[in-house]
């Protein structure tokens, strides 16, 4: 999406060792796929519109057609839906506009954004994976409602439910970023995508582990002193 936002929220696919994922460019056509993924974006309707143009609507309906996965997150989840409201123009110019149309439920943006860390459970995939912990966090400033949410993905540990599951199965949909990130959840969504058994991977040990070889390339390749003289916090070396 040309305003993709949150777009780690797929590393952990990235890494996976079973997974191949391709990131698919403007104009491009969608592959055949088990999963197609709409990410979250800074400007939801401006996205609806060069998909649209791009055929990816037509590909999406076919892909579910088929049997295909589709998961929503955070402005994925609204271009799901089937309307878009915008009454105070923070997107572009005042008005409403439709989503795809394939949950149903309708999303209002408001000028005050949602921040927040989350913990919760996934309640709303197939078998076995039901209990799932989920770990991450929500930013939006959409406020979404309509039947399809009375099919939630999640139970948050706060008592809310999030997110909505289509009444055949093959969508989901949340606003919570990091669904991929917890090894279980992982695991869960994709034996729902159609990789049972996948092995397991932590993608926290993985991210610390790639955050401590970073330390460690810093620590050899700066001099004692160095960083704290950029940001005025040591008198400069004497030469």
């Amino acid at each position: 999406l040309p305003r993709i936002s949150n777009h780690t929220d797929l590393d952990p696919l990235r890494r996976h060792p079973q997974v191949e994922l391709r990131w698919i460019g403007p104009g491009d056509p969608i592959p055949p796929a088990d999963l197609i993924v709409l990410p979250g974006s800074k400007s939801v309707q401006a996205d609806l519109t060069a998909l649209r143009a791009w055929g990816w609507d037509t590909a999406i309906r076919r892909h579910l057609r088929y049997g295909g996965r589709v998961l929503g997150l955070c402005g994925g989840l609204q271009m799901l839906g089937e309307r878009l409201h915008d009454p105070l123009g923070l997107e572009g110019a005042p008005g409403s506009a439709p989503g795809l149309g394939l949950l149903a439920l309708e999303t209002t943006l408001a000028p005050e954004k949602t921040l927040r860390r989350v913990r919760g459970r996934f309640i709303g995939i197939d078998a076995g994976a039901t209990g799932a912990p989920v770990e991450g966090y929500e930013i939006h400033a959409g406020v979404s409602s309509g039947p399809a949410l009375a099919r939630p993905l999640l139970r948050l540990d706060d008592g809310r439910l999030d997110g909505a599951v289509s009444a055949d199965g093959l969508i989901r949909a949340s606003y919570v970023h990091g669904l991929f990130d917890q090894p279980e959840a992982l695991l869960a969504l994709l034996d729902w995508a159609g990789l049972p058994q996948a092995a397991a991977l932590d993608s926290g040990a993985l991210r610390e582990a790639a955050l401590e070889r970073l330390a460690d390339a810093l620590e050899a390749a700066l001099r004692p002193g160095t960083l704290a003289q950029w940001f005025g916090l040591a008198e400069p070396a004497a030469t």
